[in-house]
């Protein structure tokens, strides 16, 4: 559009041009060896615009004569060119399809019209299609020959990953990784990897450092990084709370900053601050984390938060949990506890009645097994509420990838993956659950009286010997339901030598195609046995 707008602007210039010199008449004089050349100004300036254009094109055709060969050749190499590119999509389509075949046909044909140096999207394709018929040994020459490429090095590099966990090399994928995000840390494959590597080897700082990159990358939102940062914070504190407790209480409370509501870095941030005599900051740690999410640990912590405080003063600092967390299970379980080591026994079942009725679980059973122990001594109801723990529900625990933990552990010993446990409750259980209903009396069930039925008319025996041993048979048979008494070997030998062959009332017809028995065959028969239709 705006070469027409340029090219229309010329030729009205022009027009206006010729206009003017039209609009004011004069003369052009020339001389030129001894001649002398008059013309009016108009087709003067015709003239040398002629010549001027004359000049254009000549040199224009010179030109295309001279550039020819060249324009040739590029024509032929450009076609050259496109056939490679076209072969090399059709090759990268097959080998997204799966079709190994046809990925290695037309990465013949791209590497015939294209050569690899030029386009590195060959050595890719000729990777792919060597995983696609199976030369792993192959595949893997291809990506070592890519690491010497700048441009290709991190393909070459996930290629190498990608194999060693295909053989279940770890460490080896690991190295990889490890170089790739050494290269580029927005690499998400490759920050994970060295992610896992770092949190394996204990190298909880490598790990933040990661972690802070993932989050300037916006590879993970800032929420996720967070809970990260506290993950491997609470681990670094727990790796350090005996070596170097100041660093270690450090690294806690700043995980406790980043999630109030983690229960492990408020256990290990308060743990800390009570070993320093500092029971007031801790305290309000684990009461901010008990507000959240009510927890077994945070519950332990807190009501021996002072080693020398008597059992009444541990009871009412669990009243005082109650009070921030009513109507929870957790919260009566904690009372409960308390309540029996101060031997009130009265409180301790009333609470752990009430845990029952909010959430039965196992360790409420057990609970109340151990008071009605300590308060009665009745170990037939401690034996019947032993009974209904193992079949209630389990109590939450630390689940990672199925494995069950009384501890918290920042890494899945199973996965290596970080973050992996959750308090929740195991599932492994398949056991009959306790029904709700369960401590009520048990309901008179009404009896429905069995109809009368009539009495048998006739009772046909078939073997005279069995009736004589058992003569209560017909008397039985007139209470219960009528049944069908198997013929039995027992009842073949009990029939006399001298029986006569029970014969069919009428004889059935022979099929057309039947050739009957064979008379030879029919005379070896015992006659001890019987023919049955």
């Amino acid at each position: 559009m705006i070469r027409i707008l340029l090219f229309l602007a010329v030729v009205f210039a022009l027009g206006l041009g010729f206009a003017w010199l039209a609009d004011r008449p004069g003369e052009m004089v020339v001389t030129f060896s001894g001649y002398q050349y008059q013309v009016s100004l108009m087709v003067a300036a015709v003239a040398v615009v002629a010549v001027v254009a004359a000049v254009m094109i000549v040199w224009w055709l010179i030109k295309s004569l001279w550039n020819s060969p060249y324009t040739i050749s590029r024509y032929f190499r450009v076609r050259r060119r496109d056939r490679g590119y076209q072969a090399l999509s059709t090759g990268m389509i097959a080998a997204g399809a799966g079709d190994g075949a046809l990925a290695r046909k037309k990465t013949k044909e791209a590497a015939k019209l294209i050569r690899s140096d030029q386009e590195p999207l060959i050595q890719l394709l000729e990777a792919q299609a060597s995983l696609l018929e199976g030369d792993h040994e192959g595949a893997r020459e291809k990506f070592e020959t890519m690491l010497d490429d700048p441009e290709m090095r991190l393909l070459g590099l996930r290629g190498l990953y990608l194999e060693a966990e295909r053989l279940g090399d770890r460490n080896a994928a690991r190295h990889y990784a490890g170089r790739a995000a050494a290269m580029a840390p927005q690499l998400a494959w490759a920050a994970e990897s060295t992610l896992e590597d770092l949190t394996g080897r204990g190298d909880w700082d490598g790990a933040l450092k990661l972690v802070e990159a993932q989050k300037s990358t916006r590879q993970i939102e800032r929420d996720a990084a967070n809970r990260r940062r506290a993950v491997l914070l609470t681990a670094k504190a727990q790796a350090l709370i005996d070596s170097d407790p100041n660093a270690a209480k450090t690294a806690a409370l700043e995980a406790n900053r980043l999630r109030p509501d983690f229960a492990p870095a408020a256990v290990v941030a308060a743990k800390l601050l009570f070993r320093q005599n500092d029971v007031r900051k801790g305290a309000k740690i684990l009461e901010a984390a008990w507000k959240a999410e009510p927890h077994p640990e945070i519950a332990e912590l807190y009501t021996h938060a002072r080693p020398a405080d008597a059992v009444l003063d541990r009871l009412n600092r669990a009243k005082k949990l109650q009070e921030m967390k009513k109507n929870h299970a957790e919260s009566s379980l904690t009372v409960a506890r308390a309540a029996l080591d101060a031997q009130d026994y009265k409180t301790a079942r009333q609470e752990a009645e009430a845990a029952i009725r909010m959430d039965r679980r196992e360790g409420a059973y057990l609970l109340l097994a151990d008071i009605e122990e300590a308060e009665t001594g009745d170990q037939g109801k401690v034996r019947q509420l032993l009974s209904k723990a193992v079949r209630a529900p389990r109590d939450p625990a630390w689940v990672a990838d199925g494995l069950v933990s009384e501890r918290w552990a920042p890494v899945s010993p199973i996965t290596g993956r970080l973050d992996a446990f959750e308090w929740r409750a195991p599932m492994e259980r398949l056991g009959q659950l306790i029904d709700s209903n369960e401590d009520a009396a048990d309901a008179t069930v009404p009896t429905i009286a069995a109809p009368i039925k009539p009495a048998k008319e006739n009772v046909i025996e078939l073997n005279p010997a069995v009736s004589a041993e058992r003569p209560t048979t017909a008397m039985a048979s007139e209470s219960d339901e009528d049944q069908v008494a198997p013929v039995t070997a027992t009842t073949f030998a009990a029939v006399p030598p001298d029986a006569e062959a029970v014969e069919p009332a009428e004889e059935l017809a022979r099929l057309p195609d039947d050739p009957g028995v064979d008379p030879d065959d029919e005379d070896q028969k015992s006659p001890r046995k019987f023919r049955l239709f």
